[in-house]
């Protein structure tokens, strides 16, 4: 039995060290990261042509399984593993992290309304930590951010005020307080990833009395089996190969 590992996120990298030699599996990455973690056992990086790519894919490389653990954001990538192996009969498995506690937070469905409710409540300096595709919709506003992200974003769709923080997790809650204090923040704009790499950010603010404005995660594809630990994807696996 051969496993495709759909990863790039830490709960990939640990499941393929659990299930590498054990198991025949190929951790595929995207490739958008420059230098990133790579997970043990073998490895692919890119990405696949959409739906038919990757069910030549599968094929080509006797896949017998797919486990995506790829970031709960990566909404495309999950709904292309999804659709190939309904339409293959292949067993199919999302390892999904938690998302974070909202409460307290102004809940929102995808970066443009974010970047409406920075405007509406007239936020002056912002944390902003959505990623390098999350910045566009902030190019118009009037607002000092800092922009947290692991590859700079096109100059392009900065904001006129602005610093761009180069850096990639985890972060601790002293460094999260320090960071927000020092640059008088007083709304963080993130999305809803969970995890425990990034979360200091969240008990920061809400220690210092800053807003959150949180992106909510896409839907997963109906249909689809999805567990939230490692721990439950190993046995999904070991029930698979038995």
């Amino acid at each position: 039995m051969r496993i495709l590992l759909l990863g790039g996120t830490g709960e990939a990298r640990a499941l393929a060290a659990r299930l590498h030699p054990d198991y025949d599996i190929i951790s595929s990455l995207a490739g958008r990261v420059p230098d990133p973690a790579l997970p043990a056992g073998p490895v692919r990086i890119g990405g696949f042509g959409g739906v038919a790519g990757l069910r030549q894919w599968l094929g080509d490389n006797e896949i017998s399984a797919v486990v995506d653990a790829t970031h709960p954001f990566a909404a495309t990538m999950t709904s292309h593993a999804a659709q190939v192996c309904a339409e293959l009969g292949m067993p199919h498995l999302v390892l999904a992290r938690p998302p974070w506690d909202a409460a307290g937070a102004v809940r929102v469905g995808s970066d443009v309304e974010a970047a409406h409710v920075v405007a509406d409540q007239h936020y002056s300096r912002v944390f902003l930590t959505t990623g390098r595709s999350g910045v566009a919709p902030f190019t118009s506003s009037r607002a000092w951010f800092l922009i947290r992200v692991v590859t700079p974003p096109d100059a392009v769709v900065l904001p006129c005020n602005h610093e761009v923080l180069l850096s990639r997790g985890p972060y601790d809650y002293a460094d999260e307080c320090a960071l927000l204090r020092d640059n008088r923040i007083d709304v963080l704009v993130t999305k809803n990833s969970g995890g425990e790499l990034t979360e200091a950010k969240l008990r920061a603010a809400a220690d210092l009395g800053i807003a959150v404005v949180m992106i909510d995660r896409p839907a997963l594809p109906a249909g689809v089996h999805a567990v939230g630990t490692v721990d439950e994807a190993i046995d999904w696996v070991a029930r698979l190969a038995a």
